[in-house]
């Protein structure tokens, strides 16, 4: 008996001690089984007790080591004794399904992609926009070179990162060296190959920063590594400002676009038990460093999380407890602004700041180039950040008289992980808003949130700029007074003290907004984003009152967030929803577009193709979904696509927007429009010419191939379906063949009068990027039957799973 306890508290339980004799037989039984079955690694030591209530939080005395349980799909269930034990079972977990991925990740943070891959190569984009190797590798030389993460590793917190940051880190490093000195990579993508190597706690971190920054500085790395003085004294020609202002808008429309989210809580008052709801269903990359990774995360006494990770990152960012429920949304706040420069006449690289001459600081980086000479370029920094020669795309010139520096808040935070722990450990949405008070570590999102008494939150708890509306009115150079209205991102004027940004008494460090500026909603009947602004967060409740800089208030929304609003209002109307409620909405794929404009489109259809009546036929049968099955949703997304190319959003509907009606309006499709016939026939020809017929059945053209098979998915991009899938277009292939952004980490949660939360979860892309594992397609075949994982969160239902695993790691 005294044996058998012990083998079950092994696996996390004090609440199977508590579990009869008979009961405890099997598992045990189960437990001995798999591990004389040899699925111990060599050399992994076998599982031993874990720490009891109250010693998770220390830190370890001796070597790292941790439990990790293995349910299907692939999903790891890691139990440690503190943050560093937790660090080390995760770096080994990630390391076993994304080796090469991770390994690509770090070698971009070194900078060193020239060196391995050549320097016209280009990035995956996934920890910055780089459009080339050597771009990518001389903006993370200069991080390298200005110390910049060692002197956030040195703050103290609240202003740089926490202890048990600190510790996860050190011991994801060492995880991930571990799995690599006793593991023989089998990924073709890396194998064998030189800079697969091992890490530091150092290059986790430098990873985490280049995170935080990527919506700043890591947006505009182009402009900021080709930055050069002007060869002459001539002054020449500025930026236009209506130039730099469209291609801004370009940029981060074309970002909500493809690196979306959706999100909703639902209020216990809308629920069929009192509690609350939550549906998580970020948008991001299918491919590179920025997958997703799932994972349940237990210190006794101190943790139990189940969730997402951002590959490299050694804690759960989104997911939920036995009491909370979050996830995140790309949010509208910018978190960059510039402040144009006055130039000292006698020295270009020299600036003016009340009169007074202060020069530019210069960091030279040399990088080495595979096959070729290295190379040595000069960055340039000011005290408001480096210097910036491009905005959007548009040129931003450095002239013997102006230049511009991009001022990029999240450079300076380390904090994020902080903010996802705080989460983490929070017991209520109040907790919740308190954790995002205290830690102030989210660079780019919204979060949204829920917990088992009901309570919900929207946040727009994002580290931006501290630009209010006063200041961009009294400080904003010409090109501010286009760029702010239009795009939240202001434009200062450098050359005066007095506009500098000063500090919010509740912020943690000077020139970013304090939390009582931060949209906030809470406790409403539900709450939702999916990537506008927090101003319809409930469009009963909307929020007013904030800056700019967070996004704007009473404009148009995208087609998107005026389906979600219909959709969850309708919900919360209706009341006593459930779990299957949320996992109905995620796949209903639903197409607003189509429900506006598919009766007129059919209408003017004939007009339009003039004797082929095929395509008139074929939109009129569509269900206006986006199923695997759905018969002309292909030809409509066609359509749809080329009719916003043609009209480019102008004369598009004969009722304009209005922001009394703001989620039923723009409505009716303008079909006498020019641009109406001529993508009508375009999508029709593009398809045939393809050969593809237009009553095909959209998973037979939309799909992923893996392991050689055709997986169809479902889902869409700009025609407002909430399950977002932005593929990628290849007629020759046979129409979309792979995709590129779109659902990736779903949750759906509640809570029922147990102590286990009620989860539902998928990651459509699966655990694993390398083709030789079980785990590489097994999630993005269950996305493709809109078939869901139960989560295993207690440990009766982790140690029931017919196929558990568990697995010793040790230092």
């Amino acid at each position: 008996m005294g044996q058998l306890i012990c083998v079950t508290a092994q696996l996390g339980g004090a609440l199977f001690l508590r579990t009869s004799l008979r009961r405890l037989l099997p598992v045990a039984a189960a437990v001995f089984a798999t591990a004389a079955a040899g699925t111990l690694p060599a050399g992994a030591a076998p599982p031993q007790a874990p720490p009891s209530a109250g010693e998770g939080h220390r830190p370890t005395a001796g070597g790292l080591s941790a439990t990790i349980r293995y349910t299907e799909y692939g999903i790891p269930h890691i139990l440690a004794r503190d943050y560093a034990s937790l660090g080390f079972g995760t770096g080994w977990a990630q390391a076993a399904d994304q080796v090469c991925v991770l390994a690509d990740g770090f070698t971009t943070v070194r900078g060193e992609r020239s060196r391995y891959f050549g320097a016209t190569g280009t990035t995956d984009g996934s920890l910055s926009s780089a459009r080339t190797n050597l771009s990518s590798d001389l903006y993370f030389a200069g991080v390298r070179e200005s110390r910049t993460v060692e002197r956030l590793l040195a703050r103290p917190a609240p202003a740089g990162p926490g202890r048990e940051q600190k510790e996860a880190m050190r011991g994801w490093a060492a995880g991930y060296n571990a799995w690599l000195e006793r593991n023989k990579v089998t990924d073709p993508a890396c194998a064998g190959k030189p800079w697969v190597r091992p890490v530091t706690a150092l290059d986790v971190a430098r990873r985490a920063h280049a995170l935080a920054v990527i919506g700043g500085e890591g947006a505009l790395v182009e402009g900021i590594t080709a930055a050069r003085p002007p060869a002459s004294n001539t002054a020449g020609r500025g930026a236009d400002p209506d130039k730099v202002a469209a291609a801004a808008r370009e940029m981060f429309d074309e970002r909500n676009a493809t690196m979306g989210s959706n999100a909703v809580a639902f209020s216990g008052r809308a629920t069929a038990n009192g509690r609350g709801l939550l549906l998580g269903n970020p948008h991001y990359p299918w491919h590179g460093g920025r997958r997703f990774w799932q994972s349940q995360q237990t210190i006794p006494g101190e943790l139990n999380v189940q969730g997402a990770s951002l590959l490299g990152s050694p804690l759960v960012q989104i997911g939920f407890t036995d009491k909370v429920a979050w996830s995140h949304t790309v949010a509208t706040g910018r978190t960059m602004n510039l402040h144009q420069l006055t130039l000292d006449p006698a020295d270009p690289t020299a600036y003016l700041v009340d009169g007074k001459s202060e020069p530019m600081t210069r960091r030279t980086v040399t990088v080495p180039v595979a096959g070729g000479e290295p190379v040595t370029r000069t960055q340039w920094w000011t005290r408001y950040g480096p210097v910036v020669t491009s905005f959007g795309g548009d040129p931003l010139p450095w002239t013997a008289t102006t230049a511009y520096a991009l001022h990029d808040p999240n450079a300076r935070n380390l904090r994020m992980a902080d903010t996802s722990l705080a989460l983490a450990k929070a017991r209520s949405t109040k907790e919740m808003a308190d954790a995002l008070r205290r830690t102030q570590g989210l660079p780019w999102v919204n979060t949204v949130a829920s917990d088992r008494d009901g309570g919900t939150l929207m946040a727009q708890a994002q580290v931006v700029p501290r630009i209010t509306d006063e200041l961009a009115e009294r400080c904003s150079t010409p090109l501010g007074r286009a760029l702010y209205p239009a795009t939240g991102v202001a434009v200062l004027d450098g050359s005066r003290g007095d506009c500098a940004l000063g500090r919010d008494r509740d912020a943690v460090e000077p020139g970013i907004m304090g939390p009582a500026r931060w949209p906030l909603l809470a406790d409403a009947p539900y709450a939702e984003n999916s990537n506008d602004s927090a101003w319809l967060s409930n469009a009963d409740r909307p929020l007013t009152g904030y800056e700019r800089v967070f996004g704007d208030i009473g404009t148009e929304r995208s087609l998107r967030t005026r389906g979600a609003i219909e959709d969850v209002a309708a919900m919360a109307r209706r009341g006593s929803l459930t779990v299957a409620d949320l996992q109905r909405q995620q796949f209903a794929n639903r197409v607003p577009a189509a429900d506006l404009t598919v009766d007129d489109v059919v209408r003017a259809c004939p007009a339009a193709l003039p004797g082929d009546t095929e395509a008139c036929r074929v939109l009129a049968g569509w269900d206006r979904r986006m199923d695997t099955g759905s018969r002309g949703a292909l030809l409509f997304d066609r359509f749809w696509l080329m009719l916003q190319r043609e009209s480019r959003g102008a004369g598009l509907w004969k009722v304009p927007f209005s922001a009394a009606d703001p989620v039923g309006t723009p409505r009716d499709l303008d079909t006498d429009a020019p641009g109406f016939a001529t993508a009508l026939r375009g999508a029709v020809a593009e398809l045939r010419a393809a050969g593809i017929p237009l009553d095909a059945p959209l998973g037979e053209h939309q799909f992923v191939v893996r392991g050689g098979q055709r997986i169809p998915v479902h889902g869409g991009t700009g025609t407002g379906v909430w399950n977002m899938t932005v593929p990628v277009w290849a007629p020759a292939g046979g129409g979309y063949t792979e995709v590129r952004h779109g659902t990736s980490h779903v949750q759906a949660v509640g809570w029922d009068g147990g102590r286990c939360p009620v989860a539902r979860t998928l990651l459509t892309y699966s655990q694993s990027s390398d083709p030789t594992s079980p785990h590489h397609a097994d999630q993005t075949r269950l996305y493709s039957g809109e078939r869901w994982v139960t989560a295993r969160f207690c440990e009766r239902d982790i140690l029931r799973d017919p196929a558990l695993r568990v697995v010793r790691v040790t230092q």
